[in-house]
């Protein structure tokens, strides 16, 4: 959230939602102007996952309009996963319906197909995944392009000369 800023607009068009439960930090936009202005290594940072995350919506909006909810659902999923670190996750069925564009009814048939075919586990907003490679397997080829472009990026964000101040600026909020 925040990518406005990067491109110069002070005001958030959108509302933004966390989609899993956990801690979360905020800076403020004044403080993160003058990084971007002051640190190159932020700046580029911060580029490189405005073009990741352009790539993610762009593939999104193709994606609802040309797969069926079963493979975006798959996508979806393991999208979540790679940002969770863990295999268990809360998730309800109310949020992914509103990612999938689909009902909350279909997206709980969804769910269900997946668990009796071994994929994951649910139960009361808590995804287990089960099989990783198989869910892949039966994801649309948007999760590969998506998760091309975010590699890139975090591949980016563990090699760059991120500046230590910077750092210390934003876990210390």
């Amino acid at each position: 959230t925040g990518v406005t800023l990067f491109f110069g607009d002070a005001r958030e068009p959108s509302e933004s939602m966390i989609q899993v439960p956990g801690a979360g930090r905020m800076l403020p936009a004044d403080v993160f102007q003058q990084e971007l202005s002051r640190n190159a290594a932020l700046h580029q940072l911060v580029a490189r996952y405005a073009h990741a995350l352009m790539v993610q919506v762009m593939q999104s909006a193709a994606c609802n309009a040309l797969h069926p909810i079963e493979k975006r659902a798959c996508k979806w999923l393991l999208m979540t996963h790679d940002r969770v670190f863990t295999d268990e996750f809360k998730l309800t069925h109310e949020f992914l319906s509103m990612m999938l564009g689909a009902s909350r009814p279909h997206v709980s048939v969804v769910a269900e197909q997946l668990q009796r075919a071994g994929l994951i586990a649910y139960r009361h907003g808590q995804v287990t995944v089960l099989d990783r490679k198989r869910l892949e397997a039966c994801s649309c080829e948007c999760y590969g392009i998506v998760s091309r472009y975010f590699d890139e990026f975090l591949r980016h964000l563990s090699a760059s000369a991120f500046a230590a101040d910077t750092v210390q600026l934003v876990s210390g909020l």
